[in-house]
């Protein structure tokens, strides 16, 4: 498979060490605060930079689960991501859907990423985020042997199929509640668009907007796991 060999040669190519996905340990404590973290998956696109203007222009905080042909492209954008204090997952090398494939592929899939991230923006992620959401026990037993815990939401947008900034700001709103995971993507531009009235209106109903590692800080992830 072309993508086995990619883990090969990515092994190969990469000097970087390898880090844990928690970024530093902020100050937010989401066990006396309101929090919400909002994810964005796909990415990074060419849409990207605009989100993470927007996002540190509001102070907020945010979680990519890239995926490794698109970080390939954009590795610039990756790294920034990373620098601007978010949080960055495994998305899978291809955006495949994990069920469909063999052991070995699935791996290759999260394997190749990691190392194509890592690459990247010298980071390891210690989370992923399965395609499509589809996820059974046989993906999550391989997920554990990359050393990567499975990181759902509490609610997804359906901003790819909306493709409208009103009714996307109307669902992320509603989704919203305390500890929740908001799936959204950063290669839909109405999503980026509307990210700006969005992130106001969180924040006036008193929303600390973190990274999933630091909503979870306080449980931790564990490989092979599933959250949320």
């Amino acid at each position: 498979m072309v993508i086995h060999a990619l883990l090969a040669a990515s092994l190969a190519l990469t000097s970087l060490p390898a880090q844990a996905t928690v970024n530093a340990p902020g100050s937010v404590d989401c066990s006396r605060v309101k929090c919400l973290a909002l994810t964005f998956d796909d990415g990074p696109g060419e849409y990207t930079p605009a989100l993470l203007k927007t996002l540190r222009k509001a102070g907020a905080k945010a979680t990519f689960f890239l995926v490794g042909e698109r970080v390939e492209k954009s590795p610039k954008v990756a790294k920034e991501i990373l620098t601007q204090g978010h949080a960055i997952g495994n998305h899978t090398y291809s955006h495949a859907a994990l069920p469909a494939l063999l052991d070995y592929e699935i791996l290759d899939e999260l394997k190749v990423n990691q190392e194509v991230i890592e690459k990247a923006t010298g980071l390891r992620p210690k989370m992923y985020r399965p395609p499509y959401g589809q996820t059974d026990e046989r993906v999550l037993r391989v997920a554990d042997q990359a050393e990567l815990a499975e990181i759902l939401w509490t609610g997804t947008t359906l901003d790819w199929s909306l493709r409208d900034t009103k009714k996307i700001k109307t669902v992320v709103l509603k989704l919203a509640q305390r500890d929740g995971v908001i799936l959204m993507h950063d290669v839909v531009p109405q999503t980026v668009k509307v990210m700006p009235e969005i992130l106001k209106e969180l924040k006036k109903q008193g929303y600390h907007l973190v990274t999933v590692p630091t909503l979870m800080r306080a449980k931790g992830l564990k490989a092979g796991m599933s959250y949320f």
